[in-house]
Formats: C-alpha cells, sequence, structure tokens
C-alpha cells in the first residue's frame, strides 16, 4: 500500500510510547479530535497489541492505527491480528517490509543514510523515516533528498518538534513523528490535547508556507 490519504490532510503519527490499554482509546480520541489521523503504539509499550485493537475498534477507517518499534515479522502478525494498518520500525529489516506488504498495510521503515533508504525503497517501502531525526538534523535530510526518489515521503521522527517543523519542511520532510513532545504516561489528558493541538498548528501553519 504505497498511500494513505488520511496522512494527507496532517502529516503527523502520533506516538503512543508507553500508553496502557485503559487510556489507548481515550486518548485516542483526544489527538484525533485535536486534527491527527494516525497513531502507533510501540510495542514495548504495556500489553501494546491490546492497545492496538482497542483504537482500531474505536476509531475504524477514519484513523490509520498501527503499531510501532516493530522489529520482526511475527510482530507484525500479531499486529495485523489485532486491527493494525500501519507499520512503524527504527529500522529496515526487509522481512518486516515485506510481511507488512503481505498483508496491504502502511509499513514505515527507519533509516539514516543513503544505502539504508535505498534499501528500505528496495524492499518495497513506499514511505520512510528518519530516525533519530535529531541526531541528523534537517541538512543531513536536505542532501538526502537530492538522490532519494521524490515520490517516497519522508517522516522526521525523535527530536523533531514543534519549534523547528519550518526547517524541516525546507529541508524536504514530508511530515513527522511525534513521540514525546506529544504523550508520556505521566501527561494528563489535557495536557496532551494542549500539546497535540499545538503540533497540528505549527505543522499546518508550515505546510501553508510551502
Amino acid at each position: 500500500m504505497p498511500h494513505d490519504d488520511r496522512l494527507d490532510s496532517t502529516p503527523i503519527v502520533a506516538i503512543l510510547r508507553g500508553i496502557s490499554p485503559e487510556r489507548a482509546v481515550g486518548i485516542g480520541r483526544i489527538v484525533f479530535d485535536a486534527g491527527i489521523r494516525a497513531i502507533e503504539v510501540p510495542l514495548n509499550s504495556p500489553s501494546p497489541f491490546d492497545s492496538i485493537a482497542r483504537l482500531s475498534e474505536a476509531l475504524g477507517p477514519i484513523c490509520l492505527c498501527g503499531a510501532g518499534t516493530v522489529l520482526n515479522p511475527a510482530d507484525v502478525r500479531r499486529a495485523y491480528d489485532s486491527g493494525a494498518q500501519l507499520i512503524v520500525a527504527p529500522n529496515g529489516n526487509p522481512d518486516v517490509i515485506a510481511a507488512a506488504l503481505e498483508r496491504r498495510m502502511v509499513v514505515m521503515p527507519g533509516f539514516a543514510t543513503a544505502t539504508e533508504a535505498f534499501a528500505c525503497i528496495h524492499a518495497g517501502a513506499a514511505a520512510l523515516k528518519l530516525f533519530p531525526a535529531a541526531s541528523y538534523g534537517p541538512g543531513h535530510l536536505k542532501a538526502l533528498k537530492a538522490v532519494l526518489p521524490k515520490d517516497v515521503p519522508v517522516y522526521a521522527v525523535g527530536g523533531a518538534g514543534a519549534d523547528h517543523v519550518d526547517d524541516w519542511f525546507a529541508a524536504g520532510a514530508a511530515g513527522f513523528g511525534f513521540g514525546s513532545e506529544l504523550f508520556k504516561p505521566d501527561y494528563t489528558d489535557e495536557d496532551i490535547g494542549r500539546r497535540a493541538r499545538h503540533l497540528v498548528e505549527a505543522v499546518r501553519r508550515a505546510t501553508q508556507k510551502t
């Protein structure tokens, strides 16, 4: 699956690392109401497949829900069986990419170098995740975009906050994955809502400039 139009209006993936199943639906609705249309539950969260199942059932086709920190094909299968439509990985394991594509899931593998990016594309990935974005910066992405296929979107993930979205878009980023900038288990619902709205507003303002 090369593209999902739920990422068009607001190109943000909400990363709910550490979310519990009991809070998953409530937090999912909060970020959805703020304008975010894609949510990942990292698999190093408590009972992640339960959270994915609850989110998928509650938000269904209106929100792209799935799993993050996916490291092997077995977890792709478990995520799919839980209702996931999205697979996000910190690396570019071709077996993970293949397992997701076999199930027509949106897959976003992680990369840092041109070699890694082209390996992911060769494996079938139609979107990429620069990770950790803060370690490399917009200049690194700008240089890579000179050689990467123009139709392969790159999301900046890991330390790319609201204050720097203009720089990332100028460098060629298509969107963002926001983790601790948006959610930590000790954040209140009100705080998460405020953070989500702030991030959505920053990204939408930046996209209007490009």
